[in-house]
């Protein structure tokens, strides 16, 4: 058996269910598994902010777990607060995009520690991601005037079939300078080139002394397909998109049958860390 001593979970769709929230059950079994000396890793494309409220309802402070935030631009030592990992966009690229993008039926947002930031039009995608991370949206006009210079990623939102335009027009213009893929049929996420939670979790790995075949990440989301497949073991949700599944090695319970308390059950129990 494997000897893991690391677990990634995305956020929405994985560890939280339909609620947005994580089951008793489930909280309890991550606690006991990080008294035990298993890492977990809060690995989601929300801002720090927005992934906060749950680390501090697992208790990553107390044992030294990790925030991956902005699908892999920033990690952060949850016991120490350090920030251990921070790509930014390129700088002066907020203004090229935004001239593309202004010319579809979508909005650009950006993030500050207090606000959502929206760049155009806000729409039911954008008010979404607002109530995802628990923070106000707040219209800035001019978007290229007034969002600030760093930043670890920005978000196209719009119904699906006009980001799979924004998409196609975005990739080959900034190929080389960004990394746009969806996380969802509804979110494009621009982010710095070669950054994603694979990535990312690469660094965080390489700087605790551990490999990936050590690692456990479990997924939902097209923005969790490259963590599933670097990891020694990678979980897909039952309620995971189809090519997320492809992408697994194991496909576990969906997240409103506490499908990652499935895997903590399967997996950790051999080591006594499983609660009864």
């Amino acid at each position: 058996m494997m000897d893991y001593q690391i677990l990634a979970l995305d956020l929405d769709g994985t560890l939280t269910n339909s609620k947005k929230e994580i089951t008793p059950q489930t909280k309890k079994a991550l606690i006991r598994i990080q008294e035990n000396g298993i890492k977990v890793v809060l690995a989601s494309g929300r801002p720090t902010t927005g992934v906060l409220p749950l680390a501090k309802e697992l208790q990553l402070e107390r044992f030294g777990s990790y925030i991956l935030s902005f699908n892999g631009g920033r990690i952060t030592d949850c016991r120490s607060r350090e920030i251990i990992y921070n790509r930014h966009l390129p700088k002066n690229i907020a203004a090229p995009l935004f001239e593309i993008v202004r010319h579809f039926d979508v909005d650009i947002v950006g993030y500050s520690e207090k606000a959502i930031l929206s760049g155009l039009h806000t729409n039911q995608y954008t008010e979404l991601e607002s109530r995802i991370n628990g923070l106000p949206v707040r219209h800035i006009e001019p978007f290229t005037e007034h969002i600030e210079a760093d930043n670890n990623k920005f978000l196209i939102t719009g119904e699906p079939d006009e980001i799979a335009r924004v998409k196609d027009k975005l990739i080959p213009h900034f190929h080389g300078l960004l990394n746009i893929y969806c996380s969802d049929p509804f979110f494009l996420e621009i982010m710095p080139q070669n950054i994603d939670k694979a990535h990312s979790l690469a660094k965080l790995l390489a700087s605790i002394g551990l490999t990936t075949d050590q690692m456990i990440c479990c997924g939902d989301g097209y923005n969790d397909i490259t963590m599933i497949q670097s990891a020694g073991l990678g979980v897909a949700m039952a309620n995971a998109q189809p090519a997320v599944k492809e992408a697994a090695d194991f496909i576990t319970l969906s997240n409103d049958d506490d499908g990652i308390l499935y895997v903590i059950g399967d997996v950790f129990r051999c080591f006594g860390t499983c609660p009864q």
